[in-house]
């Protein structure tokens, strides 16, 4: 079997050098491939504008929406081609996307966001089983079950918002930013979660985030997008170890996030 062709098929999503456009003009990915192995965990870094929120709304099928399209390459899901298949259906096949910005509905109670979120025809029994799964992951979540989701904290919107996304029982879990303003205890405890899900549940999860210390102590292999390009590809430990990624993206190893990362005047290496 061609290397290639080992790969993907052990891989639940690969992504083969996909380029995005948008409004038919403007390239905001340039031959993108990434390779999620089944029941592993991936991280995209890179700073703000690089490429990697774009990267998961062309795996969700959210392009559309925001006037985009791929144009060029391929995405497979489970060695199926999802390239044209529509968000809706991507979900039944199991894929979920949580979007940056804790998007859940505040009006109602977290107990009701999650019923809201099962998929047709799950039955009560089945939704209440995932429920309970969903509330002993997510203690804090079990004690405001019946609060209005509009007075939960930023962190609690956030499980919430990783709770709703499970209910729809995904094999592979993609989430934009999931750290984006919580404090460091929250996000450590956010990710400890996520680490747990995929141990215990064997999700596969996709990852983008800012906060390059965060994301590298969980995850096992992470890509570096810069420009719209994958720059850097390796495990957590060669990235975490790699002098470029510590004086750019760790802070020379004290974990800055992206957002606080200065224009610089010596040029990265990878994109001279």
């Amino acid at each position: 079997m061609p290397m290639q062709e080992k790969v993907e098929a052990q891989s639940i999503l690969s992504m083969n050098s996909v380029e995005v456009l948008y409004d038919n003009v403007m390239l905001a990915i340039k031959g993108v491939s990434v390779q999620v192995p089944k029941g592993k965990m991936i991280a995209l870094l890179g700073s703000n504008g690089a490429g990697k929120s774009t990267t998961l709304k062309a795996i969700s099928g959210l392009l559309k929406a925001e006037r985009g399209r791929i144009s060029r390459g391929e995405i497979k899901f489970n060695g199926t081609d999802i390239t044209e298949v529509l968000a809706q259906k991507r979900v039944g096949m199991g894929i979920c996307h949580v979007v940056e910005g804790r998007h859940v509905f505040e009006h109602l109670t977290p107990d009701e966001n999650l019923t809201a979120a099962a998929p047709l025809g799950m039955s009560r029994s089945v939704l209440n089983v995932e429920k309970e799964k969903i509330y002993n992951y997510f203690p804090r979540l079990a004690e405001r079950r019946n609060s209005q989701s509009g007075y939960l904290s930023g962190g609690e919107q956030q499980m919430l918002a990783i709770g709703r996304a499970l209910v729809t029982q995904p094999s592979l879990l993609m989430l934009d930013e999931p750290s984006l303003g919580l404090a460091p205890f929250l996000v450590s405890e956010i990710f400890d979660i996520l680490q747990k899900i995929n141990q215990e549940e064997g999700v596969s999860v996709l990852l983008v985030e800012q906060n390059a210390l965060a994301a590298l102590e969980i995850v096992s292999e992470g890509y570096l997008i810069e420009n719209g390009r994958v720059v850097m590809h390796g495990t957590a430990e060669e990235l975490k170890s790699n002098s470029d990624i510590q004086e750019f993206y760790l802070g020379g190893g004290e974990g800055t996030d992206f957002h606080n990362v200065k224009h610089y005047s010596r040029r990265k290496r990878w994109l001279s």
